[in-house]
């Protein structure tokens, strides 16, 4: 079995990011035929991290190219404010909210995030942040699941957090997704606050 090497994400690397995005946005299946434009999927969730200058990005390559990432931000707070201050304006004006019939349910959704205010955050509701600055995601293709390619990419990230001396790391799961849930306890997660779609789980790191 060809060896899959988990390296420091270039920005190189960020026209896969969109496809893996996109191949994985449908609650980890290929959400392709959801969305008119590729790209849209990960303008919010996949190309901002690599570009941000505090993001903390790890791609899995396999078969001389990345099919796997873990994107992370030390700081939720500070990355929200750079995405309402500098990443999202433009986006807003190419992807109005004057939806088109033909639009999905996971375009408007998309859309959706695009628009809304990103910063300040309310502290109230996620009081829990301070402990848990840190956030991530995590993608991978069919190709390199079952291969420990999660694992090392986690493994990476929560090293590189530990050197930062970052208290904590937490990230959001679909409450169907049972098996995302349980790589995540065996990573170290546990829930910190139940939602109606899922969780939001963390882990702590230094303290």
């Amino acid at each position: 079995m060809k060896e899959i090497i988990v390296r420091q994400a270039v920005l190189s690397d960020i026209p896969y990011f969109y496809e893996i995005c996109l191949k994985t946005g449908d609650n980890g299946s290929d959400a392709s035929a959801l969305f008119s434009d590729p790209y849209l999927i990960g303008h919010y969730y996949a190309a901002p991290y690599v570009l941000y200058q505090k993001g903390i990005c790890f791609a899995a390559e396999y078969e001389n190219r990345p099919q796997g990432y873990v994107i992370a931000v030390p700081d939720t707070e500070s990355y929200k404010q750079w995405l309402e201050e500098s990443w999202l304006p433009p986006l807003r004006k190419q992807f109005p909210k004057d939806y088109k019939e033909s639009f999905t349910d996971k375009e408007k959704n998309i859309i959706n995030l695009i628009h809304k205010e990103q910063y300040p955050m309310d502290k109230t509701a996620q009081h829990w942040l301070s402990e848990y600055p840190a956030h991530l995601h995590i993608d991978l293709l069919p190709s390199i699941q079952g291969k420990g390619a999660g694992r090392k990419l986690i493994n990476s990230l929560l090293n590189e957090l530990k050197r930062q001396n970052i208290s904590g790391l937490h990230l959001n799961v679909d409450i169907s997704n049972k098996g995302a849930v349980c790589f995540y306890e065996k990573m170290g997660f546990s829930v910190i606050k139940e939602q109606e779609w899922g969780y939001t789980m963390g882990v702590l790191i230094c303290g």
